[in-house]
């Protein structure tokens, strides 16, 4: 395992780690006793960081890191996200009174004092130009209820607003073979303001797995199956905000470009982890052998330059278009 700064945190962290959306919930089927090894498998492998959120699975995710972290001994930092939990989902929610629920129903769910890491989880645009908001957030470091705090965002304004307010330690954002616009003016910013970048949907929900097929199906609970337009929550969120057919295609394309020994996955998270920028990218796991498969890409060999130029290429001429200027 590789480790990289998070930001002005003060920590080293495994440059793959453990995205825990899909043991919660929203991705089909999942088994609880699966999830917990797949998270102690990943431990196993040097993961040191643990992304998470108390909309998923209600809070059920959250529940399971923390009795996976009760059987451990090592240090592991905690990341979760409020916000989402609102009903309806509008800026005027993300006040003193809701945050501070919020953050005390993840301490429970977590069975902590504090919390390592708290995002807001990907807020109406109109809340980075809400500075009170920041403001309970710095109360409640004050407290000792945060160590830290940061911000998962949709689109890269609201991450380069995000990171004007002083005590913005983290951004987390959709980066991948499918989502490149990032690293145009927004990874500039990050490194010049020391900002911990966690890279989330590293795989496109599954299409950058290689496994797709256009027969491919998903179950009625799976995002897969209910979000494709952005019926339920934002569009990119779910296969990056590419369309199913043209993403095979374009995979396709990719396979020839994979080296001998590498699976798809790898090569798709060694090429985020090809931004020095990239603090750390958080794939989802449901099992050991994904767990396992996940965390052998922050060991591999650098991708050569003319292979990262053809990746481009491919971006350029079939993916662009439909969605860089969207995010």
């Amino acid at each position: 395992m590789q480790y990289r700064a998070l930001g002005r945190t003060g920590w080293q962290i495994s440059t793959v780690s453990f995205g825990a959306w899909a043991i919660g919930g929203s991705w089909g089927s999942v088994d609880d006793k699966e999830s917990l090894a797949a998270l102690h498998k990943a431990i196993d492998c040097g993961v040191n960081f643990i992304d998470t959120a108390d909309v998923y699975g209600d809070g059920h995710s959250e529940r399971l890191v923390a009795e996976v972290l009760k059987e451990r001994k090592e240090k592991i930092h905690v990341a979760t996200k409020a916000g989402r939990r609102l009903d309806p989902h509008v800026a005027g929610g993300y006040n003193r009174e809701n945050l501070t629920a919020f953050v005390e129903r993840s301490l429970k769910n977590l069975d902590t004092e504090a919390i390592d890491l708290l995002q807001l989880h990907c807020p109406p645009t109109e809340v980075y130009y809400m500075p009170e908001t920041f403001g309970v957030l710095d109360d409640l470091v004050q407290a000792g209820k945060l160590r830290h705090y940061g911000v998962s965002v949709e689109k890269v304004e609201e991450a380069l607003k995000a990171i004007e307010f002083p005590n913005v330690k983290t951004v987390q954002i959709i980066f991948n073979i499918f989502r490149q616009r990032p690293a145009e003016l927004f990874f500039k910013e990050a490194v010049r303001k020391q900002i911990g970048v966690i890279v989330r949907v590293p795989l496109a929900s599954g299409l950058l797995t290689g496994k797709m097929k256009p027969t491919t199906t998903f179950e009625a609970d799976d995002h897969r199956a209910f979000n494709r337009h952005g019926e339920s929550f934002d569009r990119g969120e779910t296969f990056a905000g590419v369309d199913f057919e043209i993403g095979l295609q374009v995979v396709d394309q990719l396979r020839p470009l994979v080296p001998e020994g590498w699976s798809m996955p790898q090569f798709a998270l060694r090429w985020i982890l090809m931004h020095a920028v990239v603090s750390c990218t958080i794939p989802g796991a449901k099992n050991p052998k994904q767990a396992l498969d996940n965390t052998a890409a922050a060991d591999l060999p650098a991708i050569s330059q003319e292979v990262m130029e053809q990746i481009e290429q491919i971006y350029t001429t079939r993916i662009r278009e439909s969605v860089h200027h969207y995010w």
